[in-house]
């Protein structure tokens, strides 16, 4: 029987958010790249809520978007409502979030992917990798087809060895009732990699005409729409928007739930996997705060062309039965419709301390990994780690030098410094509180912070790049205008002060002091600015926010200094730590298993204390003075 054989550079194993990002990437770096999906249905798949972006993950999405990724140009093709949130507060936490249609979200990431140059689409199981000597040489597939390849990034997202619960139903697919990919985990635990088994949820679909929006809260979409790519402008992407509703449970529902736990096999003991902490199903949420005596619920539109709604915040693995004793407790829900049951599914992923922080494993050169096979949740993750395996996949086929995003860069930075230095036992999920530069790393400045990086790399075009260095001049040129314009404490100036609610000026002030007052803003100073640029609301925003907090931002710009001196500290690949004397024992054996990069990454790691670090610092400092005296000896 004669086998197909084929080479490419990069080979991508799921084409979920992660995989999607990986082989565009890869594909548009130049490098012949095969992406296989277990159903043509599965690809850019959203199984779970119908929205991208939220609190901390719109932030990953535009740093995804001004490195050259595509999760955000989708999103604004495809979105259905979009919302800033937090806006009462500080620029720090604002985060763009869209709902979108689901159909069409997927269905055009697929056009876009089969339009992709250097870019093949396959549907196919990849049951095995190909690795000698501690080098990926390609997979092999579940009809026996080889493909040889330079690099790997396997992004299998919930798919590997999956099944699907609710009460003492078990079904072994994929979500969605998808193929599962039952194969390749034996391959991965027979080369060495360490696995564990996570476990997420999803609430019911519901029938639109089955619900009575009356007695729910509207939400709205914004009036003023922005973008999630920094290549479109609100005109490009402005259409009607559909809303989304809020209600709550209530005593009665937590009842229910609570008289049914014991046939929850999240709590019968059927459920191996662990869960989400930040993203629980409703049984925990009433059993862990059972103070609460209610919980919102969102009714979200699955897409512009469907009467299927996402129940989101009751996701469940309770039987049939009490899913609709439960649901139709719920105000506005009296009479409702399951389309498609709640669940839970629980599938293999991996220890993401086998890791660099390029995400390549550290046994086996050329295989990256990323997405929810990593032990993360969310689509905004996922991708986020998607486009950095495919970028250094690429690098790697190429010889180049792969890319690092370190904390102080972007949440993406954080997000995979997270993984790979810290332990997770559970779905790993980004949040603000996880940044600590967080006042740098907005997702207004998403550009300013890292196009550079991606125009380096190859994914930014040089349109795009010349549009951003004028931006970047335009801002600082403002900046700079507005410290060095005085004004006097004229009746004019003083009009505007008091038209503010702000206190009156008792001596020249510049511009650029009376926009840091908290009442005032860019636009209320127009009056007494006629020299004024005409400038976008882009730079317009960057100008403001960097002069209203340029204290705080300045405060946080030198605790970056600290923070770069730790990383650019830098530990030899091959260190024994073994042989460092008053290191203690759980400080090597961590040290062992992660093996950190730099001073910075090893700080971070559990059980490593600071005065282990201070040990291994005198150490690293010791062998560097004997290494300059054995070259001058030379």
């Amino acid at each position: 029987m004669k086998t197909v054989e084929e080479y490419y550079d990069v080979v991508v194993v799921g084409a979920g958010h992660a995989g999607c990002e990986a082989a565009l990437a890869a594909a548009r770096l130049g490098c012949e790249t095969i992406l296989f999906t277990v159903s043509m249905n599965s690809v850019a798949l959203m199984p779970c809520n119908p929205n991208i972006g939220g609190s901390s993950k719109g932030h990953l999405v535009r740093e995804l978007d001004a490195l050259g990724g595509e999760m955000g140009k989708n999103i604004d093709k495809t979105y259905i409502q979009s919302r800033m949130l937090n806006r009462s507060k500080g620029p720090a936490v604002h985060s763009l979030r869209a709902q979108a249609d689901k159909d069409a979200y997927s269905m055009t990431m697929r056009y876009t992917l089969q339009n992709t140059d250097h870019l093949t689409l396959r549907q196919a199981e990849v049951t095995e990798l190909m690795v000698e000597d501690g080098q990926i040489r390609g997979v092999k597939t579940f009809s026996g087809a080889v493909y040889h390849a330079r690099a790997v990034v396997l992004a299998t997202g919930t798919y590997l060895k999956a099944r699907c619960l609710y009460g003492d139903v078990i079904q072994y697919t994929g979500p969605n009732g998808l193929q599962a990919a039952n194969h390749l985990s034996k391959s991965l635990a027979e080369n060495g990699v360490e696995l564990y088994r996570f476990k997420t949820g999803t609430p019911a679909r519901i029938d639109r005409r089955s619900i009575d929006f009356s007695v729910m809260e509207e939400q709205r979409g914004d009036e003023k729409i922005v973008p999630f790519s920094f290549t479109n402008k609100e005109e490009d992407i402005r259409r009607d928007q559909i809303s989304c509703w809020l209600t709550y449970t209530n005593e009665k529902t937590h009842e229910i739930i609570r008289n049914n736990l014991d046939r929850s096999p999240l709590y019968s003991g059927t459920i191996e996997g662990t869960g989400p902490r930040y993203c629980p199903s409703i049984e925990d949420k009433v059993v862990r705060f059972a103070d609460k005596d209610r919980h919102q619920l969102f009714i979200e539109p699955e897409g512009e062309f469907t009467n299927e709604m996402y129940v989101g915040g009751m996701s469940s693995s309770l039987p049939e039965d009490v899913q609709y004793q439960m649901y139709r407790t719920v105000k506005g829900l009296e009479k409702v419709k399951i389309i498609r049951n709640a669940y839970a599914i629980e599938y293999d992923c991996i220890n993401p301390n086998q890791l660099k922080a390029t995400l390549e494993f550290k046994k086996i050169s050329g295989l990256y990994s990323g997405g929810q096979f990593n032990g993360s949740s969310g689509y905004e993750e996922a991708a986020a780690q998607g486009l950095i395996a495919g970028i250094n996949a690429s690098m790697n086929c190429k010889g180049r030098e792969e890319i690092i995003l370190d904390r102080s860069q972007a949440y993406i930075g954080v997000l995979i410094d997270d993984l790979v230095t810290k332990e997770n036992h559970e779905p790993y999920r980004m949040m603000t509180s996880r940044a600590e530069y967080r006042l740098l790393l907005r997702q207004d400045n998403a550009d300013m912070r890292l196009t550079e990086i991606g125009y380096k790399v190859g994914l930014i075009d040089k349109d795009r790049y010349d549009k951003f260095l004028l931006k970047k001049k335009q801002i600082a040129e403002e900046k700079e205008r507005l410290k060095a314009y005085m004004v006097g404490a004229n009746k004019r100036v003083q009009q505007v002060l008091e038209e503010n609610g702000s206190a009156p000026l008792k001596s020249a002030s510049s511009l650029a002091d009376l926009l840091k007052r908290p009442e005032i803003d860019y636009e209320s100073l127009a009056s007494i600015d006629p020299d004024r640029p005409a400038l976008s609301d882009e730079v317009v925003e960057q100008v403001s926010i960097d002069l209203k907090y340029e204290g705080y931002i300045s405060r946080q710009m030198r605790q970056v200094e600290q923070f770069k001196k730790m990383e650019n500290r830098l530990i030899p690949e091959d260190i024994r730590y073994e042989d460092i004397q008053n290191l203690r024992t759980e400080a090597v054996q961590k040290l062992n298993r992660i093996r950190p990069h730099s001073i910075g990454q090893a700080s971070r790691i559990s059980g490593v204390s600071p005065s282990d670090i201070s040990v291994l610092v005198v150490y690293l400092h010791q062998m560097s003075h004997i290494k300059g005296e054995k070259m001058n000896h030379d």
